[in-house]
């Protein structure tokens, strides 16, 4: 098959596609034709650290969407021509390439009306965003929530996902994309690059503070958002924990929150792994009842995955890039 090879750290800039041999499922795995794939942050930081559990060549790409051409042992609940879209453990050779093998009880069936592009967008920034909503804060005890970053994946998702929950959404953006990110569904969106976020978020909450936070650009940026918390807010991250040596006890007693979407495929806990499954298959069916926008912003061919993360890297991306392999 032809895949796209990183042939050690720090080399994804310079990946070439080459013929390499196609993967067989084991035991619980399908083997997944690759129709489109996903690019995320995350491809290029371990393109650029590397694992431990890695031999080169590797084939990086987290999220693929295919078609399932085998079935591993014991593989009972798919059939040959699924259409399936899946989030990958990075331990394992991924989807920038013509065939991808995936436990089988992590993938979701994608519905006819829903693309292999759409489904590609999903699951890395959409799969975390979810967790950060539906799984890590009390949805019944917030009102209103910042999330930061609303014209990328991450945030872009959490917008569209609190949206549809009914909440007050304030927003970080630049400029350039404050009417991007209120299509989306937010309904302030402040110029983190002109304006004191922290004054401005006070202003629009009359002084109280968000009831909740979520967080997906870094350590510093969790860190000034307990500046912005209601009493018994909740801080979600996921690019960095808040240091909360500056939160005095006593005074807003905020809870924090970890998302670390990739966590669940090292946990050794089945139940999380079928939990991709889950969560897949509630995005699939928001995407095909036009609920939520996949965000679908560039289709590049694989050869030119490495400069459309080197995009990505320089974060000047909105939306998502997938990448069409068939």
């Amino acid at each position: 098959m032809k895949a796209l090879l990183l042939k050690g750290k720090n080399q994804w800039e310079e990946m070439k596609v080459e013929e390499v041999d196609r993967p067989s499922p084991g035991k619980g795995e399908i083997l997944v034709e690759i129709h489109a794939a996903g690019l995320n942050p995350v491809d290029y930081k371990t393109g650029t650290n590397g694992n431990a559990a890695w031999s080169y060549p590797h084939i990086l790409g987290l999220d693929g969407a295919g078609v399932v051409v085998e079935l591993g042992e014991g593989v009972e609940h798919l059939k040959i021509g699924d259409r399936v879209l899946y989030h990958g453990d990075w331990t394992k050779k991924g989807a920038f390439a013509e065939f991808s093998t995936v436990k089988a009880h992590t993938v979701s069936i994608i519905p006819d009306s829903v693309s292999f592009e759409e489904a590609a967008a999903l699951p890395t920034a959409g799969y975390t965003a979810y967790q950060a909503l539906h799984r890590k804060l009390p949805l019944d005890q917030i009102q209103t929530i910042l999330i930061h970053g609303g014209a990328g994946g991450v945030g872009g998702f959490g917008v569209q996902l609190a949206k549809l929950q009914g909440k007050t959404i304030i927003s970080t953006a630049s400029e350039h994309n404050h009417e991007y990110v209120k299509s989306l569904g937010a309904d302030y969106v402040v110029d983190y690059k002109k304006e004191d976020v922290v004054k401005k978020v006070r202003e629009l909450t009359d002084g109280r503070g968000v009831d909740a936070v979520v967080d997906a650009v870094s350590r510093q940026s969790a860190t000034e958002s307990l500046d912005m918390l209601a009493y018994m807010g909740h801080i979600a991250y996921i690019a960095g924990a808040p240091d909360l040596s500056g939160v005095s006890s006593f005074s807003i007693v905020p809870s924090v929150h970890e998302i670390a979407l990739q966590a669940g495929h090292h946990a050794g806990d089945l139940h999380a792994e079928k939990d991709f499954a889950v969560i897949g298959d509630a995005l699939l069916d928001l995407v095909a009842s036009g609920k939520i926008d996949p965000m679908l912003a560039e289709t590049v061919g694989l050869e030119e995955v490495p400069g459309a993360l080197k995009r990505l890297s320089e974060r000047h991306v909105k939306g998502k890039i997938v990448a069409l392999i068939k």
